[in-house]
């Protein structure tokens, strides 16, 4: 349940609550993979840190967003928010070029974004452009903190039910363009932006943030060594539709 919100910088924001059902680990997902996107000069909106004040939720007469406010208190993620934007059809996939739709599609298998469907694209059109949004179900590997490594070289076999597979026309072009923009000093940098206090878990299979650190880092980049497993599966998906 995100909310628009007005910041203290009289900016307009989309607030991610930390005191959202899916936890601290869906902002994590969202600033990283958001980033990541950002990195490959992909549209997604600015990604902002925003203090919210529990005393908000006096205010406020629904008591389950009441509950929201008081539980999300501290450090939460906002997007910048796109006023008259509207949001994307399957039907809209044809204005999307096709380099644009396969760079997409190569971002999204490689952070393993499993939220980019016909049924939810995900996708706000604004000033005739598509805008990628709600990247909080991507890197979902930090649920199963322990076996991680068995799933870096995942094919992720999701991708056959993107929105933009069928426009997805250049898959090899865009890997070899985009994995030439990531690199380990430019993922390290991302991950170190992360606040320890998203990382911070009682939970007994999660380790100390620091380590978290290096398992987020060395995730992306092993994925990244390993594109060629997701980009053969996202052909062989593209292939069963054209």
């Amino acid at each position: 349940m995100p909310a628009i919100v007005e910041a203290d910088d009289d900016g307009t924001y989309v607030l991610k609550f930390r005191g959202a059902g899916q936890g601290p680990r869906a902002l994590v997902a969202e600033l990283l993979a958001g980033e990541i996107g950002r990195a490959l000069g992909l549209p997604v909106p600015e990604i902002v840190f925003a203090e919210l004040d529990p005393v908000l939720a006096r205010s406020e007469p629904d008591p389950e967003i009441q509950r929201l406010i008081t539980a999300s208190g501290g450090l939460n993620l906002a997007l910048d928010y796109l006023p008259g934007s509207f949001g994307f059809d399957a039907l809209d996939a044809r204005i999307i070029p096709p380099d644009l739709a396969s760079a997409i599609v190569w971002f999204d298998a490689y952070v393993t974004n499993v939220d980019r469907t016909p049924r939810n694209p995900n996708i706000l059109l604004w000033h005739r452009r598509p805008w990628l949004i709600d990247h909080g179900a991507s890197l979902y590997f930090h649920f199963g903190w322990q076996d991680y490594r068995a799933k870096i070289a995942s094919p992720f076999p999701q991708i056959r039910d993107h929105v933009l597979l069928r426009r997805a026309a250049s898959l090899e072009d865009a890997d070899a363009r985009l994995r030439g923009l990531l690199d380990e000093p430019t993922l390290d940098a991302l991950v170190a932006v992360v606040p320890e206090e998203w990382l911070v878990t009682t939970r007994a299979e999660y380790p100390e943030p620091e380590v978290q650190r290096r398992v987020y880092l060395e995730y992306l980049v092993g994925r990244l060594a390993a594109s060629a497993a997701f980009l053969e599966e996202a052909m062989r998906a593209r292939a069963e539709l054209v």
